[in-house]
């Protein structure tokens, strides 16, 4: 099997690229290989490589910035996905697309389960909706994964490097309480991944959720982190962590407020639940002290 996985550069495709060698040839790009932005690259180099899969774990993920930068971000996210689905059906080849809890609204609750309605608030989740949207168009050979929260030891950064980097030199850091979510390592992502391509068929086409199991708030994420941390030797220099309600840290970008997925349907494929989100924890920061 030939594998085209998009996003090398980011903190999932570092993550997923290892794994799936045991699959097929992997053609690892990022954006010096593949520009999503230019539909005409992303035509051209999947005429050359014609892979059998095609895994999109390259993204517009900067979410404040997005609302200065519609255009890119759509044009990324929107546009790109749907390019690359109708030139894997015209190859016979299978999409796997990296989609967001930021399609959602955040006002329902309860957890959300892939047919429930979106709605979401800024430029970033209304891009990635409207990629999801032109994938179903371009192809039924696709299958998205919603995720949330992600954070691994790769990639340019995320809330786990960011809590360790403000810990190691203040003593008190302020963390929004009110958002509320399930912390996702991207080592469980990429293994749920990995499974998933190893029994693709017609069946099991379609969209679905996966993160971690359990929920937390931003606040007790950052807990979690720094009591993993210290029993880890990390030099920590925070004493006090303090809740804060999102208007105390105001963004350009609204965020959903309750985001947490349902992974009752990628379970039932998979044969087993995601594992819980204090235990990803523990084991990327067990990577990080090494």
């Amino acid at each position: 099997m030939k594998i085209l996985l998009t996003g090398s550069g980011g903190q999932l495709a570092q993550e997923l690229e290892p794994i799936l060698l045991s699959v097929g040839e992997v053609i690892a790009g990022d954006r010096t290989l593949l520009d999503l932005s230019q539909p005409d690259s992303i035509r051209q180099l999947m005429g050359e490589i014609k892979p059998d899969l095609v895994i999109n774990c390259a993204a517009y993920t900067a979410v404040d910035k997005a609302e200065s930068e519609p255009e890119l971000a759509n044009a990324v996210n929107g546009i790109a996905p749907g390019i690359l689905a109708e030139e894997c059906e015209k190859l016979g080849a299978t999409l796997i697309h990296i989609s967001t809890d930021y399609v959602f609204s955040g006002s329902q609750g309860y957890p959300y389960c892939e047919t429930d309605s979106t709605n979401p608030l800024g430029v970033y989740g209304k891009s990635k909706l409207a990629g999801e949207f032109s994938i179903q168009e371009a192809s039924d050979r696709h299958i998205i994964i919603r995720t949330a929260w992600v954070y691994g030891n790769g990639g340019k950064g995320n809330f786990v490097k960011t809590m360790l980097r403000l810990g190691k030199d203040r003593e008190e850091i302020r963390v929004v309480a009110d958002q509320i979510g399930s912390p996702t390592w991207t080592g469980d992502l990429a293994a749920a991944i990995s499974q998933i391509t190893s029994c693709i068929k017609p069946e099991i086409f379609g969209t679905y959720h996966y993160t971690n199991s359990g929920v937390a708030s931003w606040y007790d994420f950052a807990i979690a982190i720094f009591e993993e941390a210290k029993q880890l030797g990390f030099p920590l220099k925070v004493q006090r962590v303090i809740p804060i309600a999102t208007p105390e840290y105001p963004t350009p970008a609204k965020r959903p407020a309750y985001s947490v997925l349902s992974s009752a349907k990628i379970s039932a494929v998979l044969g087993n639940h995601p594992p819980h989100w204090r235990e990803g924890l523990r084991k990327m920061l067990a990577r990080e002290a090494k």
